[in-house]
């Protein structure tokens, strides 16, 4: 599931998920399972009232891997 993120069109991070959530051009998010939930609850709340399906990920260095990033990702979202 994780290797589709190298290639698929996507945004990284808080700020940016919950503006693609919220004008609905979200397809799918993966969410860090040790990111911190106060970071990550609004996120979860947005995905359930857009119906956007969640897939959450064992760490944050595992999900910013999977996008090619150097640093661990909270949010990722497939757009």
């Amino acid at each position: 599931m994780l290797s589709q993120l190298s290639s698929a069109a996507k945004v990284v991070g808080v700020k940016q998920s919950k503006k693609v959530i919220r004008d609905g051009s979200a397809k799918q998010v993966f969410i860090a399972a040790d990111a911190e939930r106060r970071i990550t609850a609004p996120i979860y709340e947005l995905c359930e009232a857009h119906s956007v399906p969640v897939t959450e990920v064992p760490s944050m260095k595992e999900l910013g891997s999977a996008v090619g990033i150097a640093v661990g990702a909270a949010v990722v979202t497939i757009i």
